[in-house]
């Protein structure tokens, strides 16, 4: 599909990669932008049309299907990280229910909502914005890394499931980006307008999967070494 003339929403649009999802679409030349976040206040880009939703939300994601009924893209961007571990920290259950419901059923629900709109306008495609994380572990994050991996899953099986209607599913893997999640977390990273331009390349290309960045390709890579990447020490 091409971008141009395309109608995308984004949701987490209000900073970081949705964004930056939000200026490019409109670069680009889309017919229309639905910009969404939990607070539609927080949404200043031009040429958008706001939109609140909380995607945890069923009654909000479904509300946003029906009002949004031309979308022809959904970009599932929106995320959250809690930083925890499995074993040693006391709130592990809480972080992973929360960045699973955000990460994970999140766009689960939006792709399940708007299956039936992209189908109505011609099949369409899904983009799902994941993580170098998908396939390997860190300490610090693992629950994260949990919701990630997960989410890859989900694309996967989604990608099975809306081939015989026409909608394409893209998944994005990225490791370090320079958005608020990883402003703590030193060494070199990649643009959000980068990651931006690489997805809708891939996107009117019909690839199912963007590998942003040198960390993201040599991780994936290795999952094919001996040992696993995933298995090394981190």
């Amino acid at each position: 599909m091409k971008i141009e003339g395309s109608v995308i929403l984004v949701t987490g649009a209000n900073r970081g990669l949705g964004l930056a999802y939000a200026r490019a679409a409109l670069a680009a030349g889309a017919k229309k932008v639905y910009a969404a976040a939990r607070d539609p206040a927080s949404i200043d880009l031009e040429g958008v049309v706001p939109l609140a939703l909380d995607v945890t939300r069923l009654d909000q994601v479904e509300a946003a299907a029906r009002a949004c009924g031309d979308v022809t893209l959904l970009i599932n961007n929106a995320g959250i990280s809690r930083g925890a571990g499995l074993l040693g920290a006391p709130d592990a259950f809480e972080a992973a229910r929360a960045e699973l419901e955000t990460n994970v059923f999140g766009p689960w629900a939006m792709t399940r909502a708007f299956a039936p709109v992209l189908k109505a306008n011609g099949g369409g495609a899904v983009v799902n914005v994941l993580s170098v994380l998908s396939w390997l572990s860190l300490p610090g994050a693992a629950t994260y890394c949990v919701s990630k991996s997960a989410a890859w899953s989900l694309s996967n099986g989604l990608r099975n499931e809306l081939r015989g209607q026409g909608t394409q599913v893209t998944s994005v893997h990225i490791a370090f980006m320079d958005t608020d999640m990883a402003r703590k977390v030193p060494g070199d990273k990649i643009s959000p307008e980068d990651v931006a331009r690489q997805t809708f390349e891939a996107v009117e290309a019909g690839l199912p999967e963007v590998l942003a960045d040198a960390v993201t390709r040599q991780v994936k890579q290795g999952l094919e070494a001996d040992p696993p990447a995933y298995a090394a020490a981190r």
